[in-house]
């Protein structure tokens, strides 16, 4: 019965990279051990057994085994780096509180300064087409911390707050305060682009930025237009520029 996991059409097509395949791999072999152990049939083994049978350990010893390779995952939130450094790929300027810091993605779309000072520092996917541009201060929010900190300090006017995370929970208590959004992750229908939606924040998700320091101010085109998800699952391009200004 085990065997569906592979042979079924469903399974058959190719995945995304070598990782993906390992990780595939390492779980069917974890469910072919456990079911032959126990015997009986598969929708009991499902919806039953393996709740009891398959373990978080189990799933830790997998990952061990992959970070054993050399293998580091990349990184969503600069948390996840802080906490596990020995699973995710280093990170520059981890104390995300540093004036210095800023994002370097290789992907950025970047160009020198045009006719009205403005230096094309990364592309990100609009959430919510505007009827202008967004201006605002470059302010790095990465911790919980710093989200306690601004909390009880007052986030300071013209905030465009750039996040790693999509989910949106950081941010979540302080978010009606941002004049704009940066993130890093995520699409428009990711939490924090819903949230952003609802509060009329503009917002650009998925975003690659390179050279925007704290402090910096900062352009959105959130009069692009939206990405929709038709442009998702075809792959089409659909962005927003993200400027430095000249101070």
């Amino acid at each position: 019965m085990a065997r569906l996991l592979v042979d079924n059409d469903k399974y058959a097509q190719p995945n995304a990279s070598v990782v993906v395949d390992a990780y595939h791999a390492a779980i069917q072999e974890l469910i072919r051990r456990k079911l032959d152990t126990v015997g009986g049939d598969w929708a009991s083994f499902v919806f039953d057994k393996s709740y009891d049978l398959i373990t978080a350990k189990d799933f830790a010893a997998i990952e061990a085994k992959l970070i054993a390779t050399g293998h580091r995952f990349d990184y969503s939130a600069m948390i996840s780096v802080r906490e596990r450094p020995e699973v995710y790929k280093p990170a520059p300027g981890v104390g995300e509180d540093s004036k210095d810091f800023s994002f370097e993605h290789p992907e950025a779309v970047v160009a020198p300064a045009d006719e009205n000072g403005r230096e094309q520092r990364g592309v990100g996917d609009n959430v919510v087409k505007y009827a202008k541009n967004l201006i605002g201060v470059a302010l790095y929010i990465r911790s919980s911390d710093r989200v306690l900190d601004l909390l009880n300090s007052g986030v300071p006017a013209d905030t465009v707050a750039i996040i790693d995370d999509s989910g949106g929970t950081l941010t979540a208590p302080i978010l009606e305060q941002f004049k704009g959004v940066i993130c890093a992750g995520g699409t428009v229908r990711s939490h924090l682009g819903i949230l952003t939606r609802e509060y009329g924040i503009p917002c650009v998700m998925n975003a690659k930025v390179s050279g925007i320091k704290e402090g910096d101010r900062v352009e959105i085109e959130c009069t692009a237009t939206a990405r929709t998800a038709e442009a998702y699952q075809t792959g089409v391009e659909m962005t927003a520029k993200i400027w430095r200004l000249a101070k």
